[in-house]
């Protein structure tokens, strides 16, 4: 194999890989289960369907794991490999691109499918060699019929080096293409690399460190809803430990977080603990006057309207939660069941015609607008591959409008929260600075800093504020605040 230049396979040149879709449909080979290795095979369905239908891997792979009967550490190895390649995927596919000697996207999609389980288990995981390539072959045998041979070729090419002999080999030079470089050694698209160096001031070294921490794995945040949950007594419950900045996180120590009696009855919800941050720096603002009418404008699907009610309930207010979409706004009522809070099904820019949202009612406002969902990236890796530059303008549009339309529909003294999970500029400030301007009224910017917790590093000048992965722990989620004249 030593002999063989870099991106040549044995053989590769004489296997037909393209008999891969005989026999199948879209769901797959007919009548092609699992010989043995079924958390390969359960993995497989979930990067196929991620791949092939836009589907998402936290919506898909929980199903296909009951359905495989696997439990314990057949089901993490199975989520492990899920969500490790999606993680990976623009870093695989550059090496399995060279491995192959053919661009990757020419490989019939259920063989590269199985090509990018296989090389993530070579670069990324303990597995052993032979057992990863084996296991990889008896896969593509049973989802690409034909093409055992070009897979054990690629795979074996794959293993002749390591990660970063690889991306030594493939990726622009630090010194000429910084963005270039780290795209490729940290599996993200080049113009989010950008994004996010031009937010972090240009700084390399912590753009690296953020791109590190999207493609850990990150760890289940509780909300221990106030008044009726305990944050200790939920950690001790969950075999984990409270959050290092919000009062109401827990930090899940293992297992499924639908098998605690807490979530389960609804005294506590799965929540990021940056967006528990972002809604109580809302909650605890100080506001001068009545404080009974609260909204949350975009509510699907519920988590923040969840905390919100919870704190309405302790002072005697009540949340009206808005959202749009029909299915999101039966979650919201789900997730709010038993609180304070009014869920409507409508679109919340119609703020002032929709009787229900009149102008200048409610005492604080949160304006949890639709995004890329740029600072998520660790939690759905999938993404980052999904997102282009050209979805900006019609979210940031949206979120303008949205915004807007929360500044009308707060009183004169109250506050309005405009939070967003993600870190892009445009996003960010642009989206504020632009709806404060076009807004029609007078409106100042509230210092969000110490309405976070006593000690919160790296929180920068304000008067908002930016969370960060590698910073906090937490997702990267923005967050301004906005006082009516």
């Amino acid at each position: 194999m030593g002999a063989r230049r870099p991106g040549q396979c044995r053989g590769g040149a004489r296997v037909r890989d393209t008999a891969a879709h005989r026999g199948t449909d879209r769901r797959g080979p007919r009548a092609a289960r699992p010989a043995a290795d079924r958390p390969r095979y359960a993995a497989y369905q979930a990067v196929a369907a991620v791949n092939r239908d836009d589907a998402y891997a936290n919506l898909v792979l929980p199903a296909i794991l009951r359905d495989e009967g696997l439990v314990g550490r057949d089901a993490a190895f199975a989520t492990e490999l899920t969500y490790g390649t999606l993680r990976h995927l623009g870093t695989l596919d550059a090496i399995l691109t060279a491995a192959a000697g053919r661009d990757v996207q020419r490989i019939d999609p259920p063989v590269r499918d199985a090509l990018r389980i296989g090389a993530y288990q070579l670069l990324h995981t303990r597995v052993p060699a032979h057992a990863a390539v084996s296991s990889t072959v008896d896969l593509v045998r049973m989802v690409g019929q034909g093409a055992t041979g070009f897979a054990n070729a690629v795979l074996r090419e794959v293993a002749a080096h390591d990660t970063d002999e690889w991306v030594s080999r493939l990726a622009p030079s630090m010194e000429t293409d910084p963005i270039g470089h780290l795209a490729l050694a940290y599996s993200h698209p080049q113009w989010i690399v950008r994004a996010f160096s031009e937010v972090l001031g240009g700084d390399l070294g912590e753009t690296a460190r953020l791109l590190i921490e999207d493609n850990e794995r990150p760890p289940v945040h509780l909300c221990a809803r106030p008044g009726l949950a305990d944050p200790v007594e939920l950690a001790d419950a969950a075999g984990g430990a409270p959050g290092a900045f919000s009062p109401y996180a827990v930090y899940l120590g293992g297992g499924s977080p639908g098998d605690l009696a807490a979530v389960a009855d609804g005294r506590a919800h799965v929540q990021d603990e940056g967006s528990q941050l972002v809604a109580n720096a809302l909650a605890v603002a100080p506001l001068d006057g009545p404080d009974g009418r609260w909204l949350d404008l975009c509510a699907g699907p519920g988590g923040k309207s969840g905390l919100l009610g919870a704190l309405a309930a302790q002072r005697d207010a009540r949340l009206t939660a808005v959202e749009v979409a029909e299915h999101r706004a039966r979650l919201v009522e789900k997730a709010t069941r038993g609180l304070p809070v009014t869920v409507l099904n409508t679109d919340g820019r119609l703020v002032g015609a929709e009787p229900k949202l009149p102008e200048g009612h409610f005492d604080r406002v949160l304006v949890d607008a639709p995004c890329t969902g740029l600072g998520s990236l660790r939690r759905r890796p999938e993404s980052r591959w999904r997102r282009q530059p050209s979805d900006l303008p019609a979210l940031t549009r949206l979120q303008r409008e949205l915004l807007t339309a929360g500044l009308r529909a707060v009183r004169p003294g109250g506050v309005v929260a405009y939070v967003t999970c993600s870190p892009h500029t445009v996003e960010t400030h642009v989206t504020v600075t632009e709806a404060a301007r076009r807004c029609g009224t007078p409106v100042d910017f509230v210092d969000a800093r110490p309405l976070l917790p006593a000690g919160m590093p790296g929180l920068g000048d304000g008067p908002t504020v930016q969370l960060w992965p590698h910073r906090h722990g937490t997702d990267a989620m923005f967050l301004a605040l906005l006082r009516r004249g």
